[in-house]
C-alpha cells in the first residue's frame, strides 16, 4: 500500500487514496496529495451552525446537502473511479443531481461548495480548490472565513471567451467592518444566511 506521507511527489488516484489509514486525511488535486489540518474550535462551530441551517432550508426538498467527510471525486472526464485523480472533502457540498451520489462517495461537481478556512489550509481553498471549482462547474462557491468574520460568494458568470466557458463573478463579499448584510443563494432559493449570527460569541 502507497505510503502518502513518504511519497508526495507521487500522481495520485482515487485508487490509492481510499486504501490510506482511516487516521489520515487528505485530498488530491490533479494528483497531487494535500494533507487536511484537524479543525478548531471556532471552525466546528461555525460548521454546526451552517449544518443547521442547511438541514432547516433543505429539508424535504430535491437538493441534498452533506457535510465532511464526504469523497467528492471531480473527474476529468468518463474515467473509471479508481483512475480520478481529484478527490476533494467540503465541508459542506450540496447535489441536486441524485445520479452524482454513490453509498461510497460522490462523482461530479457539486452545485453548491461551502468551505470554512483554516489557518494550514486557507492558501488551497482560495487558490486551488477556487480554480478546481471553477473549472469543474462548481455553480456557487461560499468561502467563510473566521478570523475575518467574513463570508465570500462566488457565482458562476458567462465568459465571452472563445470557445465560450464559465467563469467565477468577482466574489461579493460580508464581513463586520463593512457591509453585513445577509447573503442569498442564487442556486438555492430562498437560501440566506445573516453573517452576524452566524459569528455571533465566537470572540
Amino acid at each position: 500500500m502507497a505510503d502518502p506521507a513518504l511519497k508526495l511527489d507521487d500522481h495520485f488516484t482515487y485508487r490509492h487514496y481510499r486504501n490510506w489509514p482511516d487516521d489520515q486525511r487528505w485530498e488530491l488535486i490533479e494528483g497531487e496529495a494535500w494533507a487536511m489540518s484537524s479543525p478548531t474550535e471556532r471552525h466546528q462551530a461555525l460548521l454546526v451552525r451552517l449544518i443547521v441551517a442547511f438541514h432547516a432550508h433543505l429539508e424535504g426538498k430535491p437538493c441534498r446537502f452533506y457535510p465532511a467527510p464526504l469523497d467528492v471525486l471531480m473527474p476529468k472526464g468518463s474515467e473509471e473511479d479508481d483512475e480520478v485523480d481529484t478527490v476533494v472533502q467540503p465541508d459542506i457540498v450540496v447535489f441536486c443531481d441524485k445520479s452524482k451520489l454513490t453509498d461510497r462517495c460522490a462523482r461530479g461537481a457539486p452545485d453548491f461548495v461551502k468551505e470554512i478556512l483554516s489557518p494550514s489550509t486557507s492558501k488551497k481553498d482560495l487558490n486551488e480548490k477556487f480554480n478546481l471549482y471553477e473549472k469543474r462547474g462548481v455553480r456557487e462557491y461560499w468561502v467563510v472565513d473566521p478570523a475575518a468574520w467574513s463570508v465570500w460568494v462566488y457565482r458562476l458568470a458567462a465568459d465571452a471567451a472563445t470557445p465560450p466557458r464559465s467563469r467565477y463573478d468577482e466574489g461579493e463579499l460580508r464581513d463586520r467592518l463593512g457591509d453585513t448584510s445577509p447573503l442569498a443563494s442564487r442556486v438555492l432559493a430562498g437560501f440566506t444566511v445573516d453573517p452576524v449570527e452566524l459569528f455571533a460569541d465566537l470572540d
